[in-house]
């Protein structure tokens, strides 16, 4: 079963992933990544009872859930300096808004940037004052 009508995406990865899959099975960039034995794309129902079969052999504890992943891909790419409308288009919310709802209290402040922009206006001053003639 595909992804739900208007879910789908591009999903973007590192060359080094691509690699990595390749190493693992034949993989081409059109192929899904998740299937089961069989070869059959996942589930709801199959793809938990897998989950929870891989969350047992890897010690994770219960709350560790796909969902997990999906908040740690985002807060990663907020960490990286990703914008909204990226974040966005990654996680497939239909509209920024959604994505402002849940992770906005990740992305740096206003006040955060003009704290971050005025100490590096002030290293660089600082740095080209002559110390001679310019106490600091």
């Amino acid at each position: 079963m595909p992804p739900k009508a208007g879910s789908e995406r591009e999903v973007f990865v590192p060359a080094e992933l691509i690699d990595m899959l390749r190493g693992v099975r034949e993989w081409t960039p059109d192929t899904f990544v998740f299937r089961s034995v069989m070869g059959h794309l996942y589930n709801r129902n199959s793809a938990g009872e897998e989950w929870r079969r891989i969350r047992s052999a890897v010690g994770f504890d219960d709350e560790v859930t796909p969902h997990t992943f999906r908040h740690t891909f985002a807060s990663n790419l907020i960490a990286s300096g990703c914008d909204v409308v990226t974040v966005q288009r990654a996680l497939g919310h239909s509209q920024p808004s959604i994505t402002l709802n849940v992770y906005s209290h990740l992305w740096a402040s206003a006040e955060d940037k003009t704290r971050a922009a005025t100490a590096t206006f002030m290293g660089e001053v600082l740095a080209s004052a002559d110390p001679v003639r310019t106490p600091i």
